[in-house]
């Protein structure tokens, strides 16, 4: 065990930031955010809600415990982070830029396993880091998935021995085609039938944030963005030289990463000159409008920054903005709508997404209960929390499954893999779509896409595809030389 500090107060590191006490003292503990938290909620302890967490950061702040006791340290997990109790607060508590600083205490003095640094270090400071190689993983888990080396591994148990059948469960279908910035610029069209229509006088000049596993698994929604927006007026531009918006960082206590990957965000996104920046997830599109409080003593970036966040839109908000192009022909789909955390509460972004599924001619929307209550994913959640994220997601199937709608409707990315894989455990045939592929569809049914001007073409992706071939050829090669020698032994 780590020995406990025998300073008072949080730790004085670069790069780690100590909690608010403007912010913990904002909090009056009227209590009126017990019922809003998912883990009080399921628990019904006081340290397991928002009140409780803000406690133990001020006995840690105030040196009456030590910034490594285990009741501060467990609550720095427990909490979801989906921001339900900033959203009903009457004093204004800012809980989530509380809770991130916690968690960047608590990951200073946290003791890890070496897999756990090493997975750490793989995956925040290398992948998530240099977009190339999120690409080579990405067309590496591709590969595992198509050839049919996944379902093998599967059923050999070996994922279990491990400790990985959970995690791996949750790695979503990655698409054939990746769509990744490499300067691609989409004008706007108003196509019906293939008959053009008179262009808006103004149209918006939009760059869209590509992030990370977005552009992998689901490039897909992607696409729908893209089509959407032109059918709606939109100029669509996917400036070169952006990278993952570093939520995750943020969220996990990174902040040097974090910051590092906001400011070249920046750069690449401003570079076009956009009236908007449309981000199709709603964790990301959060924390993309979080980049002036990351960088408020950034003497450079803290002002490009706020102009910066003025311009980001999620895409339902956008969408309804625009108002919506509403469809002709009836589609008969039966929808639910699940909300994601960072939308709902971190945006107050909740009439909008309704709005763009109306525009769906024939579309039912029947509301499930609870439909903002957090489904288990937040981040990493799913992942490092097992129990609790899976009796929330069970929670919102049942909702969900209870309204009797054939599709539940999202607008996040770890929503969708959350649900999905809650929906495959449980042999539920139920597709979860984003709410624009569900626009995007009904524009295909009243034929908008009929000339084929919308399909967005294939993303230059020779490179990476041979670095993975070559990976696997020398793999295979390796894996043979060692059954050679293993043999000879014998």
């Amino acid at each position: 065990m780590m020995p406990t500090n025998t300073f008072e107060g949080f730790l004085d590191l670069a790069g780690v930031d100590k909690p608010s006490d403007e912010i913990m003292n904002t909090c009056v503990r009227c209590g009126l955010c017990l019922q809003s938290c998912p883990t009080y909620v399921q628990l019904e302890v006081e340290p397991s809600s928002p009140r409780g967490r803000i406690a133990l950061i001020r006995g840690v702040a105030e040196g009456r415990l030590p910034v490594d006791a285990p009741g501060f340290l467990h609550q720095m997990n427990e909490c979801l982070g989906c921001l339900a109790c900033q959203a009903v607060c009457p004093s204004g508590v800012q809980y989530g830029h509380l809770l991130e600083a916690g968690r960047a205490q608590a990951a200073a003095v946290r003791e890890k396993s070496w897999l756990t640094k090493l997975i750490e270090i793989v995956v925040y400071q290398v992948l998530f880091m240099s977009p190339f190689l999120l690409r080579v993983f990405g067309r590496s888990m591709w590969l595992y998935q198509r050839t049919g080396v996944q379902a093998l591994v599967r059923k050999s148990g070996i994922l279990k021995l491990m400790g990985m059948e959970h995690s791996e469960k949750l790695l979503p279908k990655i698409n054939d085609r990746f769509v990744y910035a490499q300067g691609q610029h989409f004008a706007p069209k108003l196509f019906t039938n293939g008959v053009s229509q008179a262009q808006p006088v103004l149209p918006k000049r939009v760059a869209l944030l590509t992030g990370c596993a977005q552009s992998m698994a689901f490039a897909h929604v992607h696409e729908a963005t893209i089509r959407t927006l032109r059918a709606n007026g939109c100029e669509v531009l996917l400036p070169e030289g952006q990278q993952c918006c570093g939520a995750l960082h943020a969220h996990g206590g990174d902040f040097e990463r974090a910051r590092e990957l906001a400011r070249k965000n920046i750069d690449a996104l401003e570079a076009v000159s956009p009236d908007i920046v449309v981000v199709n997830a709603a964790g990301c599109s959060h924390h993309l409008k979080e980049y002036a409080h990351l960088l408020h003593d950034d003497p450079v970036y803290g002002p490009k920054a706020e102009q910066f966040v003025a311009k980001g839109r999620d895409i339902t908000e956008l969408l309804a903005e625009l108002g919506p192009r509403p469809t002709q022909n009836p589609l008969t789909w039966h929808v639910t709508y699940q909300e994601p955390c960072h939308l709902a509460h971190g945006q107050k972004v909740t009439s909008q997404p309704r709005q763009v599924l109306n525009a769906v001619a024939g579309l039912k929307l029947t509301e499930m209960k609870d439909s903002a209550m957090c489904c288990g994913s937040a981040g990493t959640y799913n992942i490092t929390q097992p129990e609790m994220a899976e009796k929330l997601l069970d929670n919102k199937l049942k909702n969900a499954m209870a309204t009797g709608a054939s599709i539940i409707a999202t607008a996040n990315t770890g929503c969708s893999i959350q649900l999905t894989a809650g929906l495959k455990d449980r042999q539920t045939p139920m597709p979860v779509m984003h709410i624009v592929e569900i626009l995007d569809a009904g524009y295909r049914h009243d034929g908008l896409y009929a000339d084929g001007t919308f399909d967005i073409p294939a993303e230059d992706d020779t490179q990476t595809k041979a670095i993975v071939a070559g990976v696997l050829v020398l793999t295979l090669v390796l894996i043979g030389w060692v059954l050679k020698s293993l043999w000879k032994r014998k």
